[in-house]
């Protein structure tokens, strides 16, 4: 359920209260780390242009959320839509929040530049690695498709806190969260990413911006779509529709009173949205359309709070679909 945010409430607060809330000249931001990237060449910009001091930290989404909802940061990067456990956090804190989009992302599988065997892989045979009933069974590479090699299997992957751990588990084994347990976890995709490139069996996963970084030293799987087609992550496969089920949105959220009053946040979500398109494409990602970046606009100026997602990741959905859900 989305609420309108009440702008003649929020006109009450007293002077001594605004003034302590917004007296630091700086922004703080948290959380994801797929996100982090085009949030931190955003607040670089920004800086440069107006002298504010943005700072943008990286705990994971579910780790930028339980910061937001203690009224620890202003702007919480997240790679999945909020949840209901830590709407109810906010809540409780009096915290509301406006949900905005900012980008779409490709969330890439990898392998070691050396794997010559698993450069095509449907969602079931990622099933059959990751799911739960693989912990402790399926060890080798031979037994994921018959004329795979006797190589052992290594994975590394997100963290519980990541918006991409949450992503991955409910597009590929369908249930948010069931994931097998023996795997390297890390909130920080520079350790996934050596521990793939070190690894000739090795295998993992993270966000577009950290592959197309990296890929001298690693090679992107081709997923089947639902089409039958095997595709590989790119800005142009994730335009056309084409790279599914593994497409997504990002998105920062937003403290209402302080995106209201506070002329320092106003003034760096304006930015933001004004630069989205440039920079995300810049370090990796995929801008949206103008025509959507403007309704993103519009939808960020109505001061709308809520989330249009009860909970879990927003799969296949495209802008017009969230925002026209944040509408009802």
């Amino acid at each position: 359920m989305v609420s309108t945010f009440n702008k003649a409430v929020l006109a009450t607060i007293t002077t001594v209260v605004t003034t302590s809330v917004f007296a630091a000249d700086i922004v703080k931001i948290d959380g994801s780390s797929t996100v982090y990237p085009i949030t931190e060449a955003v607040a670089e910009e920004f800086q440069k242009e107006t002298g504010i001091k943005v700072t943008v930290g990286v705990s994971g989404t579910g780790g930028g959320f339980k910061k937001f909802c203690r009224g620890e940061t202003v702007i919480s990067d997240a790679s999945r839509p909020i949840k209901a456990k830590e709407i109810k956090k906010c809540d409780e804190a009096g915290i509301s929040f406006i949900e905005v989009p900012v980008a779409f992302d490709a969330l890439t599988v990898v392998i070691n530049k050396d794997n010559e065997w698993a450069k095509e892989m449907t969602p079931a045979e990622l099933k059959k690695i990751w799911g739960p009933d693989a912990q402790g069974k399926v060890m080798n590479w031979k037994q994921v498709r018959e004329g795979m090699p006797d190589q052992p299997l290594k994975l590394y992957g997100p963290g519980a806190d990541s918006g991409t751990f949450d992503y991955f588990t409910e597009a590929i084994i369908e249930k948010s969260k069931s994931i097998r347990g023996d795997f390297t976890a890390s909130e920080d995709d520079n350790v996934l990413v050596q521990g793939v490139a070190g690894d000739k069996g090795g295998m993992g996963y993270f966000g577009l911006a950290y592959y197309v970084e990296n890929k001298d030293k690693l090679g992107a799987v081709k997923v089947q779509n639902k089409e039958g087609k095997f595709v590989e992550p790119s800005l142009e496969t994730v335009m056309n529709g084409s790279y599914n089920p593994l497409s997504r949105p990002l998105f920062i959220y937003l403290n209402a009173t302080k995106a209201a009053f506070d002329p320092k946040v106003k003034k760096f979500v304006e930015f933001y949205l004004d630069n989205a398109a440039k920079l995300s494409k810049e370090v990796g990602y995929v801008p949206f359309s103008t025509a959507e970046y403007d309704a993103i606009k519009k939808h960020y100026k109505t001061l709308k709070t809520g989330s249009a997602f009860k909970d879990g990741p927003a799969i296949g959905l495209s802008v017009k679909e969230i925002l026209e859900k944040a509408a009802d």
